[in-house]
C-alpha cells in the first residue's frame, strides 16, 4: 500500500506492485521497462536492468521493454538506443530463460502510427545481432523479441510474418473484437 501512495496512483501503468505480491498471487509475467513509466517517472536503462534482474531472482517471468522517440528515430539512432537499452538488461543477469524483449516504438504507442513490418522487422534482426554478438548465440535464437506499438486487427498478420518478430505485446486493441485476429496471426505464426 506504500507504493501506492508515494506514486499518487490508484490504477493504471504506473501503479507499482511489488514482486512477492506477483509471486504469492501466482501470476508468473511482468512488464517491466514500459515507455510510459521511462518517461514519466524518468526509469533509466540501468534501473530497468536491476528491476529485471530482481524480478528474475523473486522468480517472475519478464517482458522488458525497449523502444525509441519519434526524435531518435529520426535522428537514425533507432539501433543505438535499443542496443544501449538491451545492454542494460544484459549487464544484470546471465540467464535469458524467462526474458523476453519487447520492441516498443515510443512514437507508435497509441498514436494509431505503427512501424511497417520492414521496421519492425529490421529492428527485431538488429536486436538479435546484438545478444549474438554480446550474450551468445543461443540466447539470440532462442529469445523471443515481440512488436508492441498499435498492433490491430489490420497490421497483425504482415507483422507476423517477419522472421524475427516472434509475437505481439497488446494494448489498447486487446479491448477490441479484432484482437481475435491478431491472437489467430500468432497462432499462425507460432505452428509455422
Amino acid at each position: 500500500m506504500s507504493q501506492l501512495k508515494i506514486v499518487g496512483l490508484r490504477k493504471g501503468v504506473l501503479t507499482p506492485v511489488s514482486a512477492e505480491m506477483l509471486v504469492n498471487l501466482d501470476i508468473p509475467w511482468v512488464i517491466l521497462g514500459h515507455s510510459e513509466r521511462r518517461a514519466l517517472l524518468g526509469e533509466s536503462n540501468e534501473f530497468v536492468g536491476d528491476k529485471v534482474a530482481y524480478a528474475l531472482a523473486q522468480g517472475l517471468k519478464v517482458i522488458a521493454c525497449i523502444g525509441e522517440t519519434l526524435e531518435q528515430r529520426e535522428a537514425g539512432s533507432t539501433v543505438d538506443v535499443v542496443a544501449a537499452q538491451t545492454k542494460a538488461i544484459a549487464a544484470k543477469i546471465s540467464d535469458w530463460t524467462n526474458v523476453v524483449l519487447a520492441y516498443e516504438p515510443v512514437w507508435a504507442i497509441g498514436t494509431g502510427k505503427v512501424a511497417t513490418p520492414a521496421q519492425a522487422q529490421e529492428v527485431h534482426l538488429e536486436l538479435r545481432k546484438w545478444l549474438e554478438t554480446n550474450v551468445s548465440p543461443q540466447v539470440a535464437a532462442s529469445t523471443r523479441i515481440i512488436y508492441g506499438g498499435s498492433v490491430n486487427g489490420g497490421n497483425c498478420k504482415e507483422l507476423a510474418g517477419q522472421p524475427d518478430v516472434d509475437g505481439f505485446l497488446v494494448g489498447g486493441a486487446s479491448l477490441k473484437p479484432e484482437f481475435i485476429e491478431i491472437i489467430k496471426s500468432a497462432e499462425v505464426k507460432k505452428s509455422a
